[in-house]
């Protein structure tokens, strides 16, 4: 067994950092036993356990591979740490085939110091589907919050990431490279909805930037969003745009009403959650999808994820048995 849940959750639940790697090792572990013990890690750092939302700000950071998200993360981690925040990063990769790990090893391209015990950086496999987000991640964002200043995951940018995120974070920043016409596509599939902050990198380029900034704050109002802040920033030295970036990050937090914002991503990850170890006859014995997400709001707001996944499933016995 991995480790003793309920204990990791409480140092957690007590900003003790260095139970941060010894909680994700638990709740990455596929072993009934473990699963046991990572929803007692959960019992601990829930709202019901906290008295409230677990503090950590989590943030989302999404987009096209290539759009500079990794650099973007170091200037990010090298900002905070300067205001004193502590900082876990979450990196979700594609997952090996063969071993169902991580392949690109993300923690290698983001920048930090190793000898830094206000920084956790992991990578973390995607899962079974490209661009999804897997168990363990939404797990960790919560469980990291109850001790970290700020949690950030970042996707591949591909695939289901980019709505998935949208049920993790509290605030989602989608990266976009200059020049790639990206705008266009992002309206096509609907990516546009998403952003609680759209970010432009490579300042540096110039009128390139700046009118890829133009584009985007085009399509927001054709869509009739006007709120959504597009910042263009660089991560070359000097950087440009962070300290305006990280500032637009925490307006978001401040905006918005965090209870409801993870009531909901709590609701919907265990929703994802029944449905990947019952599949849709699982769903279908709730009564559908809008039955099983009646019954979820019908439960206590404070119940951590594993708790309303238990829920959902004495639930569905009781109807296999009627």
């Amino acid at each position: 067994m991995s480790g003793d849940g309920a204990a990791l959750g409480a140092r957690l639940r007590g900003h003790d950092l260095s139970a941060a790697p010894a909680a994700l090792n638990l709740l990455e572990s596929a072993t009934a036993a473990d699963r046991e013990q990572s929803a007692a890690l959960l019992r601990e750092i829930s709202p019901q356990a906290l008295g409230g939302e677990a503090p950590g700000h989590i943030i989302g950071i999404t987009g096209p591979p290539g759009a500079g998200k990794s650099t973007l993360l170091s200037a990010l981690l090298h900002a905070w740490r300067q205001q004193q925040q502590t900082v876990a990063m979450l990196a979700v990769d594609p997952s090996s085939r063969r071993s169902g790990g991580a392949l690109l090893g993300d923690r290698a391209r983001i920048e930090f110091d190793a000898a830094d015990r206000g920084v956790l950086i992991r990578s973390t496999a995607a899962g079974e589907r490209l661009g999804g987000l897997a168990w363990p991640t939404r797990a960790a964002a919560h469980a990291l919050a109850a001790a970290f200043d700020v949690v950030v995951i970042e996707t591949v940018g591909v695939g289901q990431a980019e709505t998935e995120i949208v049920d993790v974070a509290d605030t989602v920043a989608v990266v976009v490279h200059p020049g790639s016409g990206d705008a266009l596509q992002f309206l096509k599939s609907g990516i546009m909805e998403i952003p609680d902050v759209l970010v432009v990198t490579k300042a540096d380029l110039g009128q390139l930037a700046i009118h890829t900034r133009r584009d985007l704050s085009a399509a927001l109002r054709s869509l009739g969003s006007r709120s959504t802040p597009v910042l263009t920033v660089s991560s070359l030295a000097p950087p440009q745009g962070i300290e305006e970036l990280i500032a637009a990050l925490a307006e978001h937090r401040a905006d918005i009403d965090l209870a409801e914002r993870r009531l909901r991503a709590r609701r919907a990850s265990a929703l994802v959650d029944y449905t990947r170890e019952y599949g849709e006859r699982g769903l279908r014995t709730l009564g559908g999808r809008h039955a099983a997400e009646a019954l979820l709001a019908e439960q206590e707001p404070g119940l951590d994820v594993p708790a309303l996944v238990s829920t959902l499933e004495r639930i569905g016995e009781a109807e296999d048995e009627a």
